[in-house]
C-alpha cells in the first residue's frame, strides 16, 4: 500500500509542525536535527530559511525536501520536509509579482492540500502594508481555488497577531506591523472563508506566543506575539485532535507550532 494511502485510510495520527527558523543554516547549528528526531513530524513546514538548497547540507532519513527559495539571496524562503510522498508540489501562487520572494509551497495529498506560507511583513513604518493587503486577498483566492478540489491546511508565519490575546501588549501595538486593523481584518477574512485557527479551537486563554524579540529578555519574560498558525478547512475539524505550541524549543526567535490529525 502506498505511504500516502496508509496515512489517509488507517487510524494512524499525523503530526504537522510549522516553524519560522530564521535561517536554516543557523538553526542547524542549534539542535535542529535533534528536534526533528525527537518530534518526528510527518510534515514539517519551515519559513525564512534564507538559503538555496545547494547552500545547505540537509539530508534527513525518511524525509523528502521541497524548497521554494527567494530570488534574493539570504532572504525569506520556505521549505517542507515530508515523510509522505505527495501527488504534486506547487511553488508559489502562480503570480510572478508575489512569487519572487519564495513564500508559498503547496503539497497535494490524497485527501487534502498542505500549503506552507510565509506572509510578507508590513515593515517598519508600515511601508509594505498596502502590498500586504493585496497579498492577503490573493492568498485567500489561491487557497479557495485549491479547496474547490479538496480541503486545505495552511500553516506558517502569517505575520499577524489576530486577536488582542495573541500578543502581550495590544494597546501599545495597535499601529505596528503585525497588529494593524488591516492585517487583523485580512486574517479574519481567511477564517470567515471556511477555515479554523487550530490552536484557538482548543485554547481560549491568552499568554501563548510563538515569537519574541531578542531584546530585553522578552522570551524569558514571555512578552511575545502569536504569529505562527496552523489553519484547517472546517470540513477537517472532526480529524483535528490536538493543537500545540512548543515554546521551549529554541534556535530561532520563533518557536514551532503544530497539530495532530487522525
Amino acid at each position: 500500500m502506498p505511504v500516502r494511502a496508509l496515512y489517509s485510510k488507517c487510524s494512524l495520527s499525523m503530526k504537522i509542525i510549522t516553524w519560522n527558523v530564521n535561517g536554516i543554516r543557523s538553526v542547524l547549528q542549534k539542535g535542529f536535527l535533534e528536534f526533528v528526531s525527537r518530534e518526528k513530524p510527518d510534515l514539517l513546514c519551515l519559513q525564512e530559511v534564507k538559503a538555496l538548497p545547494e547552500q545547505v547540507s540537509l539530508s534527513v532519513p525518511g524525509y523528502e525536501l521541497f524548497w521554494n527559495p527567494a530570488e534574493r539571496k539570504g532572504y525569506s524562503g520556505v521549505l517542507i520536509m515530508s515523510k509522505i510522498p505527495p501527488d504534486r508540489c506547487t511553488l508559489g501562487m502562480g503570480k510572478k509579482e508575489h512569487d519572487e520572494e519564495g513564500r508559498v509551497i503547496t503539497l497535494e495529498f490524497e485527501d487534502f492540500y498542505l500549503t506552507a506560507v510565509y506572509t510578507p511583513n508590513s515593515g517598519r513604518g508600515l511601508t509594505r502594508l498596502e502590498y500586504r493587503e493585496t497579498w492577503d486577498r490573493e492568498f485567500l483566492k489561491f487557497i479557495k481555488k485549491l479547496e474547490k478540489k479538496k480541503p486545505v491546511i495552511f500553516c506558517g508565519d502569517t505575520n499577524v497577531a489576530h486577536q488582542e490575546i495573541d500578543l502581550k501588549n495590544p494597546a501599545q501595538n495597535r499601529k505596528n506591523a503585525g497588529f494593524t486593523d488591516e492585517e487583523r481584518a485580512g486574517f479574519s477574512r481567511l477564517l470567515a472563508a471556511g477555515y479554523t485557527d487550530s490552536f484557538r479551537h482548543f485554547v481560549q486563554e491568552g499568554g501563548h506566543y510563538t515569537w519574541w524579540t531578542y531584546r530585553n529578555n522578552a522570551r524569558e519574560r514571555n512578552i511575545g506575539w502569536r504569529l505562527d498558525y496552523v489553519c484547517v478547512s472546517n470540513v477537517l475539524l472532526p480529524r483535528l485532535k490536538k493543537a500545540f505550541i512548543l515554546k521551549d524549543v529554541l534556535g530561532s526567535d520563533h518557536c514551532p507550532a503544530g497539530i495532530i490529525l487522525d
